[in-house]
């Protein structure tokens, strides 16, 4: 009798001991898969949050420009950065050079990219209002307290052709080698004259004569591909 009911705890004993097993076993198993779950979930996150790697490749374009269209130039690297191209300025045999008014002889592949005008000004708190051809022209003959560029440069050959029509300036008249020491120089003078791209104007000066509005060119040694030719089409 002992014997048999000592049998039977030892049966229920072990049947217990199995359901605890299974138990652990399915909680474990449960476990197990929340956690594959939650790594597959991580796993997708990451992936999802990568950057994904642009095929676009950078390219580099030579480039020179003329310092009387520097304001210009804003919308060309505007256009560059767009494209994800890398402007490099070179003296020697660049793919674009961007030029003022068109040259005497041309003999590259030219783009109109753009227009500037040239004013004539003076110190805002100069005594001249608005003049006429004639009086301009009187003025620059005379060379008093008169400002110019080079002869060579590009905006005084449009100047010359221009405004002087023929007519010399004056060999006494000063020389500024860019547009923005003529600003210098006639902001600190209130009697000076000159002439700057309307783009530079600003509150210290003021207009007299407008000479004309001309183009801004791109000017290529052979015809466009790739990077040069998109950069173009953007800018036109």
């Amino acid at each position: 009798m002992v014997t048999s009911m000592s049998l039977r705890a030892s049966e229920t004993s072990e049947a217990i001991s199995s359901f605890i097993r299974r138990l652990l076993c399915r909680q474990k198993t449960r476990a197990t898969a929340r956690n594959d779950i939650m790594l597959f979930l991580l796993s997708f996150f990451l992936i999802s949050c990568s950057p994904t790697q642009s095929n676009t490749q950078t390219q580099i374009i030579t480039i020179n420009y003329s310092p009387f269209i520097k304001f210009q130039m804003n919308e060309v690297y505007a256009c560059a950065n767009d494209l994800s191209i890398i402007l490099k300025v070179a003296d020697k045999s660049p793919e674009i050079t961007f030029r003022f008014g068109e040259p005497d002889i041309l003999l590259n592949h030219a783009y109109q990219v753009g227009e500037e005008e040239i004013i004539i000004v003076t110190n805002s708190q100069s005594e001249l209002q608005m003049l006429s051809l004639n009086e301009v022209q009187n003025l620059f003959t005379s060379g008093e307290n008169i400002w110019v560029y080079s002869s060579d440069s590009e905006m005084q050959r449009v100047f010359d052709q221009t405004a002087m029509q023929g007519r010399s300036v004056s060999s006494s008249a000063k020389v500024a080698p860019n547009p923005n020491i003529m600003i210098q120089m006639l902001e600190e003078n209130p009697n000076a004259i000159g002439f700057i791209p309307k783009s530079l104007l600003n509150q210290n000066l003021k207009e007299i004569y407008s000479v004309g509005v001309f183009p801004v060119l791109a000017l290529t040694e052979t015809e466009p591909q790739g990077a040069v030719k998109s950069l173009l089409n953007c800018l036109q």
